[in-house]
């Protein structure tokens, strides 16, 4: 059976907003997986997880589990799967329920991830200039550089 990663109804418009399409644009990521991947370690990284409730079944389109393995994301599905199992068993690559569970995990940390991101890009002009200030202050939460200026709290 092919697996195919949902976005929720609620989250397509941004989803839609951070996908590059052309030159002329502020949008961060070049393909759905891409933006699905990075919510899905943000929410785990929250360890937010949200159930789709109503998905999208057209722009974006579910997403074929294929296009994340050839993206190298497999291993992120994997990891954020026995995180939240603890079980060895999720892992199975002959296991089609395993390998269900899986989708539907990613799926969750990543719905998870988006409603963290609607809240930090709301009002956001340049998604790409605030994805790089979320990321830098992700990374290093406790340093405060007198010479940084952090526009989000005017947000």
């Amino acid at each position: 059976m092919l697996h195919r990663v949902r976005v929720d109804k609620d989250k397509a418009d941004l989803v839609r907003s951070l996908l590059r399409q052309g030159e002329m644009t502020t949008a961060p990521f070049p393909t759905y997986a891409d933006i699905l991947a990075f919510a899905a370690a943000l929410g785990a990284k929250h360890k937010r997880r949200s159930p789709i409730s109503s998905a999208v079944s057209r722009e974006p389109s579910p997403v074929s589990l294929d296009i994340f393995i050839s993206r190298g994301y497999d291993r992120l599905i994997q990891l954020l799967a026995i995180m939240a199992t603890e079980e060895a068993n999720i892992l199975s690559p002959t296991d089609p329920e395993a390998e269900a569970r899986r989708v539907e995990l990613f799926e969750e940390y990543a719905n998870g991830g988006l409603e963290i991101l609607q809240g930090e890009l709301r009002g956001a002009v340049d998604y790409t200039e605030h994805l790089l200030l979320l990321l830098t202050h992700e990374c290093n939460p406790t340093r405060q550089d007198g010479m940084s200026f952090d526009l989000r709290r005017f947000l």
